[in-house]
């Protein structure tokens, strides 16, 4: 069975030699930015030894049989001085994997690792060496007061008390916290509609971004007449002014065998494995039920992951005409016709055919109480369900939407509509007890010339607001400061759980040894402000306007590069890239949703196919799915042989 190499990263495909007489080909899962690999076999006295070159953090997998093996068992690896663990897991049927994810320690010696103090010229020289010193080193998993030392891009070790040489600039984070960048799910950059496009373009909105924390987005993709692949080469060309990384869902507006082909070449080809069904927009952008359970069961046979717009579209026709009739023409018209019942309905509706289909779902922006207890009780039954709350519907209440000033009420409009007070303290307690899982922002952000398109007529008016740069601040003094979760909560839900589920952890996602060099330092005594006259976005206004609290984002590195320090903004155009499941690292040569809530499947898992000497051939499928979906304690993966 082949598996092309451009899914995994540089080095995936490895022959392994011989096992047991049998010839055994390997998919070697490797940690794609320190391009390593590990092979094994075993020598004449039964031992396994590792054979290819190690570096400072590798975790490799595969599926091979092994005969009399019937139990769990230790192994201490090659000759006990490399640091390395591994666990056989051995089923009945003696299908066996490997886990194994230990960092070295940099006093190990071990071939390709140095052992001179970080940033010194045995090492060979180095084009950007960052020492974070003294600060709390802040994961989804746990806290430390260490040193993070960075060589380009990549984060190198992660421990106390660290010497580095000359050369390498010395962050002092003493008193701070020391945490992985943020990560947006949910954004509308770049993006063109029916009567305007949004203010932000991707370098725009990614530098104000940067300057509030986050280091990465997934942007929307908007079909091109329909076409899948033309939206998608339209915004790859309009992200190739990006100053940061990013990646891409991809909207599914209409069904046809070319939509259907296009979604296998979006997974395959594009590594784009998440898919948005719009029950909202009628006459643009809304699928009927139909549609979105053939999107459903297409999403499931290619691994992917169905997102959802849950509201009413029908339903909303309707509640815009009666505020028309009524003449109720003002911003408040819009929050009117779309009352939480819609949207809680459209929430139902798409998780009871997600159950029917038996795949997973992710609802976007949820907005509303009827939602979130839609998602709770399915939760609850044990249905695999993905809650996301934006940033304004945990910070706001409509009040702004009913204001008398045209442009403050205005900027209000978004689908769905920020709800009245109550609504925006249900969702914080639904995120801080895990029924929501991670928030984004649906930033899409129009200006006040743009929002009047509506003065005299609410349906008008561009449906958007702002985020991207506000999140990170917002979320923790909410949530944070509060006391409603901790540090370690507040990483999980504005960056780990979102590098789960979208495939990209732990190159991003957590401050690890191998990670890439995304990070923010947050000092948590300082007090922020939020302004229009002071975003770096583009728009004149800001639905945030007035908001202060506690807790500030004093340095954001981007790839190792300091990119935000001491208020100013030093950001690149095109330095940016496309982290897609098929370019990130370990977990992401397509990490299959559907599979790992539904293990009957076989499309999407990772495989290897063992060939005994008989010739007879079986098949195992290595299964990788995060913590997060399995309940596990490890602050990595969960990993599954499947004897097929």
């Amino acid at each position: 069975m082949g598996y092309e190499s451009k899914r995994c990263v540089a080095g995936c495909l490895r022959k392994s030699s011989v096992l047991d007489k049998r010839k055994t080909k390997f998919h070697s899962l490797s940690n794609g930015t320190i391009t390593s690999w590990l092979a094994w076999s075993r020598n004449s006295r039964g031992k396994y030894l590792p054979q290819g070159q190690l570096f400072t953090y590798i975790s490799v997998h595969w599926p091979i049989r092994l005969p009399r093996k019937s139990n769990f068992k230790n192994y201490k690896l090659g000759n006990g001085t490399n640091g390395m663990g591994g666990l056989w897991l051995v089923s009945k049927h003696k299908s066996v994997f490997l886990l194994s994810i230990f960092p070295f320690s940099r006093s190990e010696q071990v071939a390709g690792f140095c052992t001179a103090d970080f940033g010194e010229s045995e090492c060979g020289s180095s084009s950007s060496k960052l020492l974070i010193k003294g600060g709390t080193v802040v994961n989804a998993h746990h806290q430390e007061v260490a040193d993070v030392y960075v060589e380009d891009g990549i984060i190198v070790s992660v421990q106390p008390n660290i010497n580095v040489g000359d050369g390498v600039k010395v962050i002092d984070a003493t008193g701070k916290y020391v945490m992985p960048g943020g990560i947006d799910p949910h954004t509308h950059l770049d993006s063109d509609y029916v009567v305007t496009e949004g203010i932000d373009d991707f370098f725009s909105g990614q530098a104000g971004a940067l300057a509030g924390g986050t280091t990465m987005h997934i942007n929307f993709v908007i079909p091109v007449n329909g076409s899948l692949s033309a939206g998608f080469e339209a915004f790859a060309e309009k992200a190739k002014k990006s100053c940061m990384d990013y990646g891409f869902h991809m909207n599914v507006i209409k069904w046809d065998e070319d939509v259907e082909k296009e979604m296998e070449i979006m997974v395959k080809e594009k590594g784009v494995n998440s898919f948005k069904f719009f029950l909202a927009y009628k006459g643009r952008s809304m699928v009927n039920d139909e549609v979105l359970l053939k999107g459903l069961k297409k999403c499931k046979s290619l691994g992917a992951l169905t997102m959802v717009h849950g509201e009413n579209g029908d339903a909303i026709v309707e509640g815009q005409q009666m505020m028309i009739d009524l003449g109720i023409t003002g911003p408040e018209g819009h929050a009117l016709s779309r009352p939480p019942v819609l949207e809680g309905e459209a929430t139902a509706r798409a998780i009871r055919l997600a159950a029917f289909v038996n795949t997973p779902v992710y609802i976007v922006h949820v907005m509303s109480i009827d939602a979130m207890e839609e998602i709770a009780k399915a939760k609850q039954a044990g249905q695999r369900v993905i809650g996301e709350p934006i940033a304004a519907g945990l910070a706001l209440d409509d009040s702004g939407i009913f204001d008398p000033d045209f442009t403050t009420a205005a900027k209000n409009v978004m689908s769905p509509p920020i709800r009245k007070s109550g609504h925006d303290k249900a969702l914080q307690a639904a995120l801080s007890t895990g029924v929501l899982q991670l928030v984004g922002t649906d930033h899409c952000s129009f200006n006040s010339t743009q929002k009047a398109l509506g003065i005299d007529d609410f349906r008008k008016i561009p449906n958007g607001v702002n985020g991207i740069e506000e999140r990170m601040h917002l979320v923790w003094d909410i949530m944070v400061v509060s006391g409603l979760i901790t540090p370690s909560d507040y990483v999980r839900i504005t960056s780990t759980e979102c590098a789960r589920i979208f495939n990209i952890y732990p190159r991003k996602g957590a401050i690890l040894a191998g990670s890439d060099a995304d990070i923010i330092i947050l000092n948590p005594n300082a007090s922020f402000e939020i302004s229009a006259a002071t975003h770096h976005t583009r728009s004149d206004t800001n639905v945030f306007e007035g908001k202060k609290g506690k807790g500030k984002i004093e340095v954001t590195i981007a790839g190792g590069k300091v990119v935000w320090e001491g208020g100013e903004l030093k950001v690149v155009r095109g330095s940016g890239r496309c982290c897609s499941s098929l370019s990130s690292s370990l977990t992401c040569c397509r990490y299959s949703h559907a599979a790992a809530f539904a293990p009957s499947m076989k499309q999407g898992l990772l495989g290897a196919e063992v060939e005994e000497e008989s010739e007879e051939k079986e098949r195992h499928w290595l299964l990788m799915t995060p913590t997060s979906h399995v309940g596990n304690s490890l602050p990595a993966l969960s990993i599954c042989a499947l004897g097929i």
